[in-house]
């Protein structure tokens, strides 16, 4: 049965549908991201805030070089620093390795690069900068200084 174009897209639950399937399609999904205690990440919450993935390693020595900086950083109100071990080092033993490494910045239990449609860095260290829209705008290799970052930002 043919509708005249009038009455064919008028009902509400079409168009809530679509706007839904388009909103999912854009990526506006809540992501979560588990942290080493068990407790997640709403990566909504860090809009508004500069955000630097920082993926590091313990034999990576310019990632222990950046440690300070990125403390530094992570104090500022408008970045939020995030840490991402690149061996994979999960729970009590990441956080133990954190403080082993003087990191005060927050870190992440798992890779958010995959969800995020970044791909995984092949050399350390490797630093994803986020705008506070959400948008990655720059991925940097090397260790990054506070003032370098600041540069960037526009801070």
């Amino acid at each position: 049965m043919q509708y005249p174009a009038k009455l064919r897209y008028s009902s509400g639950w079409y168009g809530l549908g679509i706007l839904l399937a388009l909103l999912m399609l854009a990526g506006c999904q809540n992501q979560e991201f588990e942290k080493p205690d068990g407790t997640t990440l709403d990566w909504e919450s860090l809009r508004g805030h500069w955000v630097l993935v920082n993926y590091w390693a313990e034999w990576c020595k310019p990632c222990l070089e950046e440690i300070p900086e990125l403390n530094d950083l992570d104090r500022s109100a408008a970045i939020v620093v995030l840490g991402v071990n690149f061996d994979d080092i999960q729970g009590q033993e990441l956080i133990d390795l954190g403080k082993k490494m003087g990191i005060e910045y927050g870190m992440l239990g798992e890779d958010p690069g995959p969800e995020l449609g970044w791909e995984t860095p092949v050399g350390l260290p490797a630093t994803f900068v986020v705008n506070p829209e959400g948008e990655l705008v720059e991925t940097r290799f090397g260790p990054q200084t506070e003032e370098d970052i600041k540069e960037l930002i526009g801070r």
